[in-house]
């Protein structure tokens, strides 16, 4: 709050009222002293960019497809951005699909909802097979494999950090 802001960084209620507003410039003593209690440096502050570098909104058709042969698609949002943390996928894998026998195995974090559909997820010496709303989330660094036990095609969304493509 206002209030809360004033008091970590010494100045008054009013103060950072009529800056909020727009009705004073604050001097940079009184603006590193605000910056001081939200904690931002000078430098940063400056520096901040707050206009998009990058397309933020992507329609179906944007998306890059990623296909693993007939039977797996990866369709990865914002495929194009430089240095991304994170890679989103939405996922389908055609009845029967498999990842393959050999487990993947690399470094992050990843998870993921089923949308419709059913996934078999082995995650080291675990395996279950998830439906419309469940949901796995686990170390990438473990051993773990992904197939479509039924009859329908399986899709969810999933997410990976660091990227792994």
């Amino acid at each position: 709050t206002q209030r809360e802001l004033a008091r970590r960084a010494g100045v008054t209620n009013g103060a950072i009222s009529l800056i909020e507003q727009n009705r004073v410039s604050p001097s940079i003593s009184s603006l590193k002293k605000i910056l001081d209690g939200i904690p931002l440096s000078l430098a940063d502050f400056f520096t901040l960019n707050f206009s998009p570098s990058d397309n933020v909104f992507f329609t179906g058709a944007e998306l890059t497809e990623i296909s693993f042969g007939d039977n797996i698609s990866y369709r990865m949002v914002g495929r194009r951005i430089a240095g991304r943390a994170l890679q989103m996928l939405h996922e389908t894998y055609q009845p029967g699909a498999d990842t393959g026998e050999a487990m993947l195995r690399h470094t992050g974090e990843e998870c993921g909802v089923i949308i419709s559909g059913c996934l078999a997820v082995t995650v080291g010496a675990s395996e279950k097979t998830l439906y419309p709303g469940d949901a796995y989330y686990f170390r990438s660094d473990i051993p773990h494999r992904f197939r479509n036990p039924g009859d329908t095609p399986c899709i969810l969304v999933s997410a990976n950090s660091p990227p792994s493509f």
